[in-house]
């Protein structure tokens, strides 16, 4: 069992910056970032791996946001830069504990944090 817990997310001007926080209890294998606009359906945004530096982005975030881990304190970070009004959403957070799966797909993910709302003004 998994349970996320997210922070961070408001309300920021374009080409601001805020940062969600995921802190995991349990064991997973990876941690990714999705988001959801109103009728529209979850998107991928960023994931890595406990275990590996290595990181997965959206082209429509590559760049601006960043996707980091603490894993003494088991928390994966998203850093949001230069914030567009397209970046306004739901953003959760998911921990996969299988070893198999596509991490860019939200499907392979087997746990969710309860979402925070990032909203960009123009």
């Amino acid at each position: 069992q998994v349970q996320l817990v997210q922070s961070g997310g408001g309300l920021v001007q374009a080409g601001g910056s805020l940062r969600l926080s995921c802190a995991a209890s349990g064991r997973s294998y990876a941690m990714g970032w999705f988001r959801q606009a109103p009728g529209k359906e979850r998107q991928f945004v960023a994931a890595m791996y406990w275990s590996a530096g290595t990181s997965y982005y959206a082209d429509s975030v590559k760049g601006r946001f960043f996707i980091s881990r603490d894993n003494a304190k088991r928390t994966v970070y998203l850093q949001m830069n230069s914030l567009k009004p397209e970046d306004t959403a739901v953003y959760y957070c998911a921990a996969r504990v299988s070893l198999s799966g596509n991490i860019l797909v939200a499907g392979a993910y087997d746990y969710w944090g309860q979402g925070t709302q990032v909203t960009v003004s123009s």
